[in-house]
């Protein structure tokens, strides 16, 4: 599964890729140091292939919201967070998307519903579709999963 030339996780590994990313979501301080990391885990998992950025948004508010934050989602630009995510989704852990959403952390909301609705391109109009880039047996889709794969290995062995 792709968009934009993004590759997300291979189908096999999406439940380890969500499953990291609430670990790391669910542990307040990690939240609070590393919210554009656990947000690029919870991309990078990309199971569903219409509102995956919806999907994706509530669970992280709903995650800083524990850990005594919010991300002002409203005054984000919509294309500038999208660049920051694909840059943290092909090079995870360096800090790409916390930094982009470090001037947009707030003090805790309380109308998580108001919150997410506010947030500008939710409306599910979208510029570029998902696509599948083949099968999984292909030996050039495995070699851009295997690529993929030693990164995040990379990253996982610095943490």
């Amino acid at each position: 599964m792709s968009r934009g030339g993004v590759l997300f996780a291979h189908p096999k590994d999406i439940r380890n890729a969500i499953e990291h990313a609430l670990k790391l979501g669910n542990d307040p301080k990690t939240m609070r140091e590393k919210p554009g990391e656990v947000m690029g885990y919870l991309a990078h998992g990309h199971p569903f292939l219409d509102g995956n950025g919806r999907t994706i948004m509530v669970v992280h508010s709903i995650l800083a919201q524990r850990a005594g934050f919010s991300v002002d989602w409203a005054s984000t630009d919509k294309t500038e967070c999208l660049q920051a995510l694909t840059k943290e989704l092909d090079d995870p852990g360096k800090g790409i998307l916390d930094k982009y959403l470090e001037p947009y952390i707030r003090p805790a909301v309380i109308d998580l519903k108001e919150h997410i609705n506010a947030a500008k391109g939710l409306d599910g109009g979208r510029g570029e579709q998902d696509t599948v880039r083949g099968s999984n047996e292909d030996p050039a889709v495995q070699a851009e999963y295997k690529q993929q794969q030693r990164k995040r290995d990379e990253h996982s062995k610095r943490a």
